[in-house]
């Protein structure tokens, strides 16, 4: 019997599934390997997943409403291994930006007026907060590359494996020009590898979207920025960008 799998989606832009989707030139031969109980964009059936177990779920997305908490915790139990699928899943994302700031209350009301009632909303989490995740494989949108090297791994139950480098590895790779040596404001040396300096290497700066890297020197990375013209709620403001929910984290490592 083959593995069930099945892959599925909160609040993001679903730019995470649409990358396995792009995939395509691999996908097929290595989804042969399991059952996908569960892929809305792939299917144009429409069809809705079973109530049975899963063996891996991968989830893109954080978590907004009461409606998808209920829903993940529902994943969870039907599932033998998680794995939170982009930035969104695993930091919460941009709409995580402002965790721990006061008025979302107003923010949100700022957006949707006072009639809309059809959900009960809260500040977006990723899915940690809510249930445990075994691994994780962050990114906005997140590596094709490291999809495909994991998921074979996770059939075979088989840790996750990601770069513990920064960004700044990868942009050595490619001779791209350091842009923190044109005082351009670059996460790349406190930001996790594995985008292959995706922006960068196109002249602009690192905006996160992989998370913090593992022993990152961000004490570091701020006083030398703002050594130069910036401020201080300049750069906690790009780090909350894409680190999200994780951002006391980030800054109590400073």
């Amino acid at each position: 019997m083959k593995p069930k799998v099945g892959f599925f989606e909160f609040t993001g832009c679903a730019g995470d599934l649409l990358t396995i989707v792009h995939s395509e030139d691999y996908l097929l031969e290595v989804l042969k390997a399991v059952e996908v109980v569960s892929f809305r964009l792939a299917s144009s059936q429409g069809k809705r997943e079973g109530d049975g177990l899963m063996d891996i779920v991968f989830i893109e997305g954080s978590i907004t409403t009461t409606e998808q908490e209920e829903k993940l915790k529902e994943l969870r139990k039907r599932s033998k291994i998680l794995v939170a699928l982009g930035t969104c899943a695993t930091f919460g994302g941009v709409q995580a930006m402002y965790t721990g700031k006061p008025n979302f209350s107003k923010r949100f009301r700022s957006v949707y007026n006072k009639n809309f009632k059809i959900v009960e909303a809260f500040e977006s989490k990723p899915l940690e907060y809510f249930v445990p995740v075994d691994y994780f494989l962050p990114g906005c949108p997140i590596s094709p590359q490291l999809f495909l090297f994991n998921f074979p791994r996770l059939l075979k139950n088989l840790p996750v494996e990601l770069p513990t480098y920064p960004v700044c590895v990868e942009c050595k790779w490619q001779e791209n020009e350091c842009l923190l040596l044109k005082d351009i404001p670059c996460l790349g040396p406190v930001t996790r590898g594995g985008c292959l300096a995706r922006c960068p290497k196109d002249n602009l700066p690192c905006v996160g979207c992989f998370g913090p890297v593992p022993g990152g020197n961000f004490a570091s990375w701020e006083k030398n920025l703002l050594e130069k013209k910036y401020q201080e709620s300049q750069l906690e403001k790009k780090m909350r960008f894409f680190f999200g929910a994780k951002i006391k984290e980030v800054k109590r490592g400073k």
